[in-house]
């Protein structure tokens, strides 16, 4: 199975398609009722790792049908970038690999030889590193489970805390300016890739939300991360995101399975030690899967509405140019209205009024948003979210036909 995008540029019409490939799946390993497509990107792994006589299977991988022969992810760039280092210190490392560190930034000797192995580290990705914006935060709370989420003694307390949280763990909206190599397009092929992966392995929707936070956040710290480290970068997330979330995640060799052997052990445990600095090992960030669940602690809901909720809000996870402008808890009150209404005619009951201080008029744009999302969601090329809750797992609510127009 394959999967086929098509990326169109803004300056003109000119169409990139680009191929996936699917990946044998090895049943003895994890029981995986189809064949599932690995996102297949090439890099400068291939010149070391892979001879010339596996020259069908390169052929295989996804490729920019044009004359450049660059790998949709995995593209051999000629040149290196300079990297800047943001915020708290600027480093900058010339295209010869010389580090120069300014003035500006007082680092003791034990804090510049762990930077000098990081940008070793960035150098490859053509990244530049920068503190996150939560590491102004109180140290790390465990975040609550469903079971806790449903004491009511706790939830104004729980609330307080996830909205408070939640401003220091936001994504800048506008952070793919900084990565000419990446597009729209290519975040949102590699999310639904990660889509599938966390349903291969029976993963927490939990895991899912909070592997693109992660990949959203690392990617607003950082400049120039080449097209062909994408996939790398998506899979840390998703293993960060694994090892927090989950009683048993999967081992070291599963994540470097499910990229086909494009990245290596080394490379991952390395990408995940950059990835973890970069968000200073800020991991409990609050997210709308996890509003979503509380508000439904407080106002119970049927099933169904329960199912179409986390739906549209796990739609909500493609898109970045609407969907980053909001908080985490707009999107889960934007999600939690939509689905009331789609199977109960009701939109936001008076006791979330009360219980999170949103007026209807507050979540109404990231409700319109949601909705065009959701009329969408069908034509859309990737159908990994869809085909998820089509299920009975989740009442097969993808089948669910969105309401033609809001009553706003």
């Amino acid at each position: 199975m394959n999967f086929h995008t098509t990326i169109h540029s803004r300056s003109g019409h000119t169409t990139k398609e680009n191929v996936l490939p699917s990946c044998k799946i090895d049943a003895s390993q994890v029981q995986r009722p189809k064949q599932r497509t690995v996102l297949g990107v090439l890099s400068e792994n291939e010149q070391r790792g892979r001879s010339l006589s596996q020259g069908n299977q390169f052929s295989k991988h996804s490729m920019i049908s044009d004359s450049s022969q660059l790998t949709f992810l995995g593209c051999l760039s000629s040149s290196s970038y300079d990297v800047y280092v943001e915020e708290a210190c600027e480093v900058v490392l010339a295209a010869s690999g010389q580090e120069v560190i300014s003035d500006s930034c007082d680092l003791d000797t034990e804090q510049a030889v762990l930077q000098n192995e990081d940008f070793r580290l960035l150098l490859e990705l053509s990244s530049s590193s920068c503190k996150d914006a939560s590491m102004q935060s109180e140290p790390d709370e465990s975040l609550m489970s469903d079971t806790v989420l449903c004491l009511s003694d706790y939830a104004e307390d729980i609330h307080r805390h996830l909205r408070e949280s939640e401003i220091k763990f936001r994504p800048k909206p506008d952070y793919l300016e900084k990565h000419p190599e990446i597009t729209s397009g290519m975040r949102v092929i590699l999310v639904d890739w990660l889509v599938e992966v966390v349903q291969e392995y029976k993963l927490r929707s939990e895991t899912l939300h909070l592997a693109v936070n992660y990949l959203d956040r690392f990617l607003s710290c950082t400049a120039h991360v080449k097209r062909g480290k994408l996939q790398l970068v998506g899979t840390a997330a998703l293993l960060i995101a694994a090892k927090y979330e989950e009683i048993s995640p999967p081992e070291l060799n599963e994540f470097v399975y499910i990229t086909d052997s494009t990245y290596t052990k080394k490379q991952l445990i390395q990408m995940e030690h950059v990835f973890l600095r970069v968000l200073a090992f800020k991991v409990a960030a609050p997210t709308a899967n996890q509003f979503l669940r509380l508000f439904m602690s407080i106002h119970s809901v049927c099933a169904n509405t329960q199912n179409l909720a986390l739906y549209v809000a796990e739609l909500s996870l493609l898109e970045i140019d609407q969907f980053l402008q909001y908080t985490p808890s707009l999107v889960a009150a934007g999600a939690y209205c939509l689905a009331s209404y789609t199977v109960n005619k009701s939109l936001w009951p008076d006791s979330l009024y009360s219980f999170t201080g949103y007026k209807l008029a507050d979540i109404v744009p990231c409700l319109t948003d949601l909705h065009k999302l959701y009329m969408s969601a069908e034509s859309r090329p990737q159908q990994a979210i869809r085909e998820k809750y089509k299920s009975s797992k989740h009442c097969h609510v993808a089948w669910i036909s969105p309401p033609v127009v809001l009553p706003l």
